[in-house]
């Protein structure tokens, strides 16, 4: 598992868009569904990266309440699950249950949304605006497995909060660091 960073997609760019399965629901969910008018998180993750295990219960608290004042979640994996098993769609759905995720945890077996978003890592988050516009990109906060430093997603807090009051995006916007996503051999 190498450690990788965000590519940093350029600010402004557009949202690309998906219709990928919910693993949880079994339907299919598209981004015109998980969009709002205040903005949307979009956000890679997986099962098994220790990055991701980190920042888990911070993901569930924040999204929650960020639900309530009206912005839009919905998290990705687009891992390799041949040669990645526990990143399969029954164990995703086993993940979210268990934790209680309050956003559809979709599957892109293709990686193609992955490559679309230029996603390099779990996690790896992306807030767009109304207009579906990337306002924000990186890291959730400065937290890293066996570091002294708390998980409280403050950096993807701030942006949010700017966001929703209508302010300039906190700057500099610092790449999320974690796993890399497990590419299919080609």
């Amino acid at each position: 598992m190498a450690r990788t960073e965000s590519k940093m997609l350029p600010l402004g760019t557009q949202a690309p868009n998906f219709c990928l399965p919910d693993t949880v629901s079994g339907k299919t969910v598209c981004l015109e569904d998980v969009k709002t008018d205040k903005g949307l998180v979009v956000m890679f993750i997986c099962n098994h990266c220790p990055y991701v295990l980190h920042v888990n219960d911070e993901l569930v608290r924040l999204s929650k309440e960020y639900l309530q004042k009206g912005i839009g979640f919905v998290a990705i994996s687009s891992n390799d699950v041949e040669n990645y098993p526990d990143d399969a769609p029954d164990k995703m759905k086993e993940v979210a249950e268990r934790l209680g995720y309050p956003f559809p945890y979709l599957y892109d077996e293709s990686q193609e949304v992955a490559r679309a978003y230029d996603a390099a890592c779990t996690p790896d988050f992306y807030l767009f605006d109304g207009n579906l516009k990337l306002v924000y990109r990186g890291r959730l906060d400065a937290s890293r497995p066996q570091s002294d430093v708390p998980v409280t997603g403050k950096d993807l807090r701030q942006a949010l909060d700017a966001l929703l009051e209508g302010r300039a995006i906190p700057e500099p916007q610092y790449p999320s660091m974690g796993c890399n996503i497990k590419w299919k051999n080609q």
